[in-house]
């Protein structure tokens, strides 16, 4: 306890070096803390993207491809999925709900969904979320679209908005549906989730804007329809991309899926969509790893400017080490002072960069949830963390044992004089 009090003392009296020293690791050790946090959240709300729902259902390919196409609108379907399979798979008794989706064309670089009133009664994210508007409601007329915060946001739209559906979902696309334009009538808040980035039409929407077209272009003349005369005729899909299930029990989650799989009218896949996220994150890691590694050399770079800290005063503290050997400390104790002004240096470093850390978090959170959609909790540190910070106050301890060693050997030197 004395030999602490000691070592608290001799920082005082060197107070500048020691709060630049403290104030490095601080911002380390909140650097890595920070990225370890995020790492966290940005995975939880990753694997997040899709909550609640049991099973996504589309044509036989990959998990990943499925995943990527039907949730984060990425890439495109090898196949659709027949209207008449959806409809006998959505009678089986166990099924709770579906949201059927249709994929394939686009609005100024932005995906076009078509689907129906389930997708915003059903859909859920982040811990059983639900999507919400800012303003407007759910379309009720064929020719409404819901849109995106980040649709709204950078094309600037709002309700009333008329905008025209491009067919495809190339970012330039000169084939438009220019003949039935949609009118915006609601605008989600954001959910950092690919529904932000998506305009949402009805099903039946889908069907009427393709009514005259064939092989990818629009019928001539005579052929074309109108958007008035588009509304009278039967618009029942004949095919969607895939459908989003909520099964009444978990339990069978396995055997519907097995049952969805050697579906005998056609070729399907059902994934579970916690299993293919975990699965897709595993690809993705290594951005994540690398950044906690940087965040760990940073911190590594603090502690070795500790070193360098008390390396650089050990020669001028040769006085002190003198005096303090004429009041009765044995180079042992020089030593143990020397390992205690690391630890302390270290410590409320550590101390620092946490609160650092919180107040950070605190203050970014509403714009990282806003703009990427992480949210970061303001929670105790988990065990990973405490433990990463136990290391570094161990590592401060391990790298102060070097000075420590050369002040030791030079006490026994010196003695109780100085020596050149």
């Amino acid at each position: 306890m004395i030999t602490l009090k000691l070592a608290l003392r001799s920082l005082w009296n060197r107070r500048f070096t020691a709060t630049l020293t403290i104030l490095t690791i601080a911002l380390s050790v909140s650097l890595l803390l920070g990225v370890d946090k995020i790492r966290e959240s940005a995975r939880e709300s990753f694997t997040q993207t899709v909550s609640g729902t049991d099973l996504i259902v589309g044509a036989r390919s990959g998990p990943i491809q499925l995943l990527l196409y039907a949730v984060f609108r990425i890439g495109d379907a090898t196949n659709n999925v027949s209207w008449e399979s959806y409809q006998k798979i959505i009678k089986h008794r166990q099924v709770a709900w579906a949201i059927p989706i249709s994929l394939g064309d686009s609005h100024r670089g932005f995906r076009v969904l078509g689907t129906t009133d389930a997708y915003f009664e059903h859909l859920r994210y982040r811990q059983d979320r639900k999507l919400e508007f800012t303003s407007g409601a759910p379309f009720a007329d064929l020719y409404d679209a819901v849109i995106g915060a980040d649709v709204a946001r950078e094309l600037k739209y709002a309700l009333g908005q008329k905008i025209v559906v491009a067919h495809g979902a190339a970012v330039v696309n000169l084939q438009q549906h220019d003949d039935k334009p949609f009118t915006v009538v609601g605008i989600l808040k954001p959910t950092g989730t690919p529904a932000d980035r998506t305009v949402h039409v009805s099903l039946q929407a889908i069907e009427a804007i393709h009514v005259d077209w064939r092989g990818g272009t629009r019928a001539p003349g005579r052929y074309a329809v109108d958007a008035e005369k588009a509304r009278t005729m039967a618009l029942e899909p004949k095919a969607i991309t895939a459908f989003y299930l909520g099964l009444k029990s978990k339990i069978a989650t396995f055997m519907i899926q097995r049952g969805i799989n050697e579906f005998p009218e056609e070729p399907l896949l059902a994934i579970m969509p916690a299993v293919a996220l975990q699965q897709l994150w595993n690809l993705l890691g290594v951005a994540e790893k690398a950044l906690l590694v940087i965040a760990g050399f940073v911190v590594l770079t603090g502690l070795l400017g500790m070193l360098s800290a008390i390396l650089t005063t050990l020669n001028e503290r040769r006085r002190e080490m003198a005096i303090l050997r004429s009041l009765g400390a044995r180079p042992r104790h020089i030593f143990v002072l020397m390992i205690s002004e690391a630890g302390a240096l270290a410590s409320a470093g550590v101390v620092l960069g946490v609160g650092l850390t919180y107040a950070l978090i605190a203050l970014t959170r509403p714009l990282l949830e806003a703009r990427a959609g992480i949210f970061i909790s303001l929670d105790v540190l988990s065990m990973n963390q405490w433990l990463i910070l136990l290391g570094i106050i161990a590592s401060a301890l391990l790298i102060g044992a070097v000075p420590a060693w050369l002040a030791y050997r030079r006490t026994l030197n010196d003695g109780m004089t100085i020596r050149t």
